[in-house]
């Protein structure tokens, strides 16, 4: 496959809009998430290359010491683009089906998204970068973990045993982390199995670490301001997408000062309604968790943002889950926090206000919103 063709291929499988009788072939030859297993760590922080697609998302809330607000999304896909075992895919130039071995072949490419919102001065940026794991341009590996694409990187021991490290660049900004795990992975679903819709492989093993202390610095324009915060961790992998009804999600993951955490995607179908297979995942302030199904979650957008490029947005959301008595508020930092990439979506730091039985409630968190675009 050329390079002129993985944005486009990425694309498809980031955003899960390919019809069920595309992913069925695509997936032809991959494992399958078809039922709960075990996590094992520190292994599963590793690439699963025995599935078809994967991720490692980080983002997070970061405070410096003058009162500067930042937010920040680091994150890694690594997409294969032919099962183990097959021939890997040829590079450019190479003539279609050539048997001559090429050290630019590969049967995975990694795309890879950063972006800084930078609350105080109401700008918001963001950028990709897309190799193939070939000559080290890109890659994962585990224990200890290290996903890299060109010179961005998550690396490190493994949680809970050890810090980790998040770097990446882009103009205008750079980003420097220590990442401490203060919670154990949580798995979201049955013991970590998450189906996405109603056909069978359509489904993903996801765990999070919804609360890691965040230190080091962000240069920005060339100056060094320590920042320290919290952020959040996801992680997935599977074969499967979305069903052919689903058109994209509505992410929340939301970190309350009482020391709780809040995880919902909310999975939207063509016809404008929300796919029963929507979940989520709340951990009490003493690391307790328990599912979260869609009827339990209520959530209402109060208000839309449409972006320069055209795209409307909800921008604002009243969510009630009145089996855990919380009523809460989130707002965006700031409306503009859409990301011109390959998808193009909007993800964004936001505040949290309300009230959980009867008590003042805060918090800040991440909000990610796939499929408003569209396909480019």
């Amino acid at each position: 496959m050329g390079r002129a063709r993985l944005p486009w291929f990425a694309a498809l499988l980031a955003a899960g809009m390919v019809s069920t009788a595309a992913e069925q072939q695509a997936a032809a030859g991959f494992a399958q998430a078809l039922a709960p297993r075990p996590f094992v760590f520190p292994r599963d922080h590793g690439p699963h290359p025995q599935f078809r697609q994967e991720w490692w998302y980080l983002t997070g809330n970061l405070d410096a010491a003058d009162g500067t607000r930042l937010g920040f999304e680091l994150t890694f896909f690594r997409f294969a683009l032919a099962p183990p075992g097959a021939s890997p895919a040829a590079a450019d130039g190479d003539a279609a089906g050539a048997d001559t071995p090429s050290a630019w072949r590969t049967r995975q490419i990694y795309l890879a998204h950063f972006a800084i919102t930078d609350v105080a001065r109401g700008r918001f940026r963001s950028a990709q970068k897309l190799e193939r794991d070939a000559l080290g341009l890109a890659g994962a590996q585990g224990e200890p973990l290290r996903v890299w694409v060109d010179d961005w990187s998550l690396s490190g021991a493994g949680a809970p045993a050890g810090a980790w490290r998040a770097s990446a660049a882009e103009p205008g900004y750079a980003l420097e982390l220590e990442l401490t795990p203060l919670t154990p992975p949580t798995p979201n679903g049955a013991a970590g199995f998450s189906v996405k819709s109603g056909v069978r492989g359509d489904a993903t093993y996801y765990y999070s670490i919804p609360r890691l202390a965040a230190s080091g610095r962000i240069v920005r324009n060339g100056q060094a301001v320590a920042v320290k915060g919290l952020a959040w961790f996801d992680r997935e992998w599977g074969s499967g997408g979305l069903a052919a009804s689903e058109v994209g999600w509505d992410w929340f993951g939301l970190q309350l000062i009482d020391g709780a955490n809040f995880m919902f995607y909310a999975l939207r179908e063509r016809s404008g309604g929300r796919d029963p297979h929507s979940a989520g995942t709340w951990v009490d302030p003493a690391g307790k968790s328990r599912e979260l199904s869609s009827d339990e979650v209520q959530i209402e957008v109060t208000r839309h943002w449409t972006s320069p490029h055209g795209v409307s947005y909800p921008c604002g959301w009243h969510i009630r889950v009145p089996t855990l008595a919380l009523d809460a508020e989130v707002t965006p930092v700031m409306s503009g926090q859409e990301l011109d990439t390959t998808p193009r979506y909007w993800e964004g730091a936001v505040d949290v206000s309300g009230e959980r039985a009867g008590q003042p409630l805060r918090g800040r968190g991440y909000v990610e919103l796939v499929g408003y675009a569209g396909e480019r």
